[in-house]
C-alpha cells in the first residue's frame, strides 16, 4: 500500500532531528489541534503558549482580523503549526472566499470535472488564507435519511457516486498542497442519530461494511488521502468478530478504539497517513468515559492528533498525567508525534517562510473570490438544482398568472462559526426583478385565492451538528401550533423549494411541485429563478431518493 506521507531523505532527516529535540512537554503539545474562534491575538497567544501541533481556524467576518490571527499562530510556533479548517462548502463557506455548494449540491451536478474545479477553487483560496489541511471530504453514506448530520454534508446514498466524487475532490485538493481528510471513520449514515449528541452505531455486518464503507475507504487510501478522521461511531460487527463476548466494548467509539483504528484501519486497510480524532467535546465521546480517562485514550488507541478542547491547558495536563500514570504509553506518544512531524514535512511547512504560508493581507485579498472562481461556483449553483416533481404542471411560472407571490420561509441556522448569512432575500429580490409582487407570509392574515396567486415554501436548513432530526416545523412556518395544520395547496398554487435537506417531502407529501436546491447560498437562490421561469433547464441529478422509499410522496 502506498504511503501518502512518504518523504525525501532530506525531509526525513528534518523529522528525525526535530523529534530528537522536542521535550516530553513539547511532544504532548504536538498532539493537540486547538480551535481559534475569536480572531483575536489574545486568544492565539493563549493557545500558542501550549505549543500545539495545529490550530483550527474559524474565521469571522473581518478578513484583516482573520489574517492577523492566523499569521500570529504561524509566527509564534517553534515547530511549524498546521492550520486546519472545516471547509465543507454551502453556508459553511467563509465570508470573504468564493462560496461553493455543499457536497450534496456538488454531487447533484453529476460532473466530476466540475467537482475537480470546485476543489481547485477551495484549495487555492484556502491556501491563500493560510490553511494546509481541510477536514473534507465527507464519505458517509446517506442511507438512514433521517440522520441530520449527514444529509447535505455527504455526496448522497450511491456508493459509486460517493467514491467518484470523493476521489476527484481529494486529488484536486492535495495536488495544490492542501491535505484532505476522509471522514467519518468507520462510516456514518445508517443511524438516525447524531454523534455530536450520542455515540452512534454503524449497524452493518462486515460483509455489508466491506461492500460499502470498506470499499470507499480502500479507494481513497489507495489514492493517497493524507488523513482520516476517526469519529465517535461504533462498529460492533468488527469488534465482535474479534471479541464475541465484547458486551459494552462492542459500542466503543472509534475515536478511542484500538481495534478500529489500529487493527482495522491501519493493519487491514493499510492506511499509513495521519489519523485525527473527531472533535473531542462531542457527546458521542464525552458520554463514553470521564475526561481523565478519555483524553489519553484518544491517542493511546490509535489517533495521532486530538481535535479541539473546551479547556486546552487542562487537557494538556490530563494528557501528561495519562503518560505518567501509564494510560498513554511512551511508544504511542513517540509514534504519534513522529506521524505529526512527518505530515508537516510532507506539506513542506518546515521549508516555507511565514510570507509563503500566509502572504500580506492585500495579496490574500487579491486571491480570494476572483472572477474565474466565482464563475465556476455559479455554474455549480445552478447545475445542481433538481426538480423532484411537478405533478400539477405548475412550471414554468410567470409574472402574469402568478404575479402575487407569498413566501413562507424558514432560513434555518448553522452550528459553524463564521458561516454565511442565512436569509432568503436574494431569491425574493430576483423574483421582484422579474415583475412578481413578493410578500412575506403573515400568520395573522392567511393568504387566499383573492389576494395570492402563488405560495412558495422555502426550507433553508442544511445539515448541521446538534440539530437532532430532520423535519419540517409546520408550527414555525405557519406561526403557531394550531395554524400548523392548515394546507394551502388545494386552494392556491403552491410549490416547495428546499435550500437544504433533500427529504422534506416526507413531511409534505401533498406538495405537488417540489425542488431540491441543497443549499441557501445567494448564488443558488438567484439561479433558481430562471429555472422557475423556464429559461434554464433543471439539470440536477438527485444523489438520494427524495421520496424516502414511499410511493405516497411521488404524487
Amino acid at each position: 500500500m502506498s504511503d501518502p506521507l512518504a518523504l525525501s531523505v532530506e525531509d526525513r532527516a528534518w523529522v528525525d532531528r526535530q523529534l530528537a529535540t522536542l521535550s516530553v512537554e513539547d511532544k504532548i503539545g504536538q498532539l493537540f489541534i486547538f480551535a481559534a474562534e475569536q480572531d483575536t491575538l489574545e486568544e492565539i497567544a493563549g493557545l500558542a503558549a501550549l505549543k500545539p501541533g495545529g490550530i483550527h481556524r474559524f474565521p469571522g467576518h473581518d478578513l484583516g482580523k482573520a489574517w492577523a490571527a492566523t499569521r500570529a499562530a504561524i509566527d509564534s510556533a517553534e515547530t511549524p503549526v498546521v492550520i486546519s479548517g472545516d471547509i465543507e462548502g454551502g453556508t459553511i463557506s467563509y465570508r470573504f472566499s468564493t462560496a461553493i455548494p455543499n457536497q450534496l449540491g456538488i454531487a447533484a451536478c453529476d460532473d466530476l470535472d466540475l467537482t475537480a474545479e470546485l476543489a481547485r477553487v477551495v484549495a487555492e483560496e484556502s491556501a491563500a488564507l493560510g490553511y494546509n489541511w481541510s477536514f473534507t471530504p465527507v464519505i458517509d453514506i446517506n442511507a438512514a435519511w433521517r440522520n441530520p448530520a449527514v444529509g447535505t454534508r455527504s455526496y448522497g446514498s450511491d456508493i459509486a457516486r460517493i467514491g467518484d466524487q470523493a476521489r476527484a475532490y481529494i486529488q484536486a485538493l492535495q495536488a495544490r498542497g492542501v491535505a484532505a481528510t476522509a471522514k467519518h471513520w468507520p462510516g456514518e449514515g445508517y443511524d438516525d442519530r447524531d454523534q455530536h449528541l450520542v455515540t452512534t452505531v454503524n449497524p452493518l455486518d462486515m460483509d455489508a461494511w466491506e461492500a460499502s464503507f470498506g470499499k470507499l475507504y480502500r479507494q481513497v487510501i489507495a489514492d493517497g488521502v493524507m488523513t482520516v478522521m476517526s469519529a465517535h461511531i461504533a462498529l460492533p460487527a468488527f469488534v465482535r468478530s474479534l471479541l464475541p463476548d465484547a458486551g459494552r466494548e462492542a459500542f466503543r467509539p472509534a475515536s478511542v478504539s484500538h481495534l478500529l483504528n489500529r487493527e482495522l484501519l491501519r493493519d487491514r486497510l493499510g492506511f499509513k497517513g495521519l489519523i485525527v480524532s473527531d472533535a473531542t467535546g462531542m457527546g458521542g465521546l464525552t458520554s463514553w468515559a470521564d475526561r481523565e480517562e478519555r483524553v489519553p485514550a484518544v491517542i493511546e488507541n490509535g489517533c495521532d492528533m486530538f481535535l479541539f478542547s473546551r479547556s486546552p491547558a487542562e487537557d494538556v495536563g490530563l494528557m501528561m498525567k495519562g503518560l505518567r500514570e501509564g494510560r498513554l504509553s511512551e511508544a504511542r506518544l513517540e509514534a504519534a508525534v513522529e506521524k505529526i512531524l512527518t505530515f508537516k514535512a510532507k506539506l513542506g511547512l518546515h521549508r516555507m517562510s511565514a510570507d509563503e504560508r500566509l502572504p500580506p493581507v492585500e495579496t490574500v485579498r487579491e486571491r480570494l473570490s476572483v472572477p474565474a472562481n466565482r464563475t465556476v461556483a455559479e455554474q455549480a449553483a445552478g447545475q445542481g438544482i433538481t426538480l423532484v416533481k411537478d405533478t400539477q404542471g405548475l412550471l414554468p411560472i410567470d409574472p402574469v398568472r402568478h404575479r402575487r407571490v407569498v413566501v413562507i420561509a424558514d432560513a434555518g441556522w448553522s452550528f459553524f462559526i463564521g458561516a454565511q448569512p442565512r436569509d432568503l432575500d436574494a431569491f425574493k429580490d430576483a423574483l421582484r426583478a422579474e415583475g412578481f409582487e413578493v410578500s412575506d407570509f403573515d400568520p395573522d392574515n392567511r393568504p387566499t385565492r383573492a389576494d395570492a396567486d402563488l405560495i412558495v415554501y422555502l426550507a433553508g436548513q442544511e445539515a448541521t451538528p446538534t440539530i437532532g432530526s430532520i423535519f419540517l416545523d409546520w408550527g414555525k412556518l405557519h406561526g403557531g401550533t394550531r395554524k400548523a395544520m392548515h394546507r394551502f395547496g388545494p386552494e392556491i398554487p403552491t410549490l416547495m423549494i428546499s435550500l437544504g435537506q433533500p427529504f422534506y417531502l416526507f413531511d409534505a407529501p401533498d406538495m405537488a411541485t417540489y425542488i431540491n436546491a441543497y443549499c441557501g447560498l445567494e448564488s443558488v437562490q438567484r439561479a433558481l429563478v430562471p429555472r422557475l421561469l423556464g429559461r434554464e433547464p433543471f439539470s440536477g441529478v438527485s444523489p438520494v431518493d427524495p421520496f424516502c422509499g414511499l410511493e405516497q410522496l411521488k404524487w
